[in-house]
């Protein structure tokens, strides 16, 4: 059994069993998955986290670091809206390639498998997806502020409308394996932009 010093047990855990429920889901992961993927004992693993919920809420939280964080760097690399908006089209054309070996986005991994199922991860899920949203919202209404978007513009709307094509899009390319659902909505989202929206 591999010997791990008390202070990285909770983040060893954490990389080994985050995969797997993403995977695998909050009620197909069994504890005797979590005890072969980590090799340690039920109770050293719930010495670390209140039960088998926490620890899938901590996955999951990290699953979504895993995804995101590269996206946030990307987006931080621009000063204008317009740029940061193509910068995240940018990122979604290469999604399905970066979350297709670590069984798919977490997001609708996870939101679907907890629905009507665990409130409390679901709502997990709610609050992230919203977070990302209401950053969509943030750069768009920079761009009004800063007159790169028509006056026009409807923050809300289109903020909305963008988050959904994207996770639409990523929901379709990972069902049908096929990458082009991204990419061909990742266009369009770029006419939407130069066609209705940038001055």
């Amino acid at each position: 059994m591999e010997t791990i010093e008390p202070d990285n047990t909770k983040n060893f855990i954490l990389q080994r069993v985050a995969p797997i429920f993403n995977k695998q889901g909050y009620a197909g992961t069994s504890l005797s998955d979590l005890t072969k993927a980590t090799g340690l004992t039920k109770g050293a693993i719930y010495c670390n986290f209140k039960n088998k919920e926490d620890l899938a809420i901590k996955a999951f939280k990290l699953n979504v670091k895993r995804t995101i964080l590269p996206l946030s760097i990307e987006i931080n690399k621009y000063h204008t809206s317009i740029k940061k908006l193509y910068a995240l089209t940018n990122y979604y054309r290469e999604y399905y390639d970066l979350t297709a070996k670590s069984g798919g986005c977490p997001i609708l991994n996870v939101g679907s498998d907890a629905n009507n199922i665990n409130p409390v991860l679901f709502n997990v899920v709610k609050e992230i997806s919203k977070k990302l949203e209401n950053e969509l919202l943030v750069i768009i209404k920079n761009g009004l502020h800063n007159m790169e978007l028509r006056p026009d513009t409807n923050a809300h709307t289109y903020a909305k409308n963008i988050y959904s094509m994207i996770e639409g899009s990523v929901f379709m390319a990972h069902i049908h394996q096929d990458k082009t659902y991204l990419v061909d909505m990742m266009n369009y989202i770029d006419n939407m932009i130069i066609k209705r929206i940038a001055i």
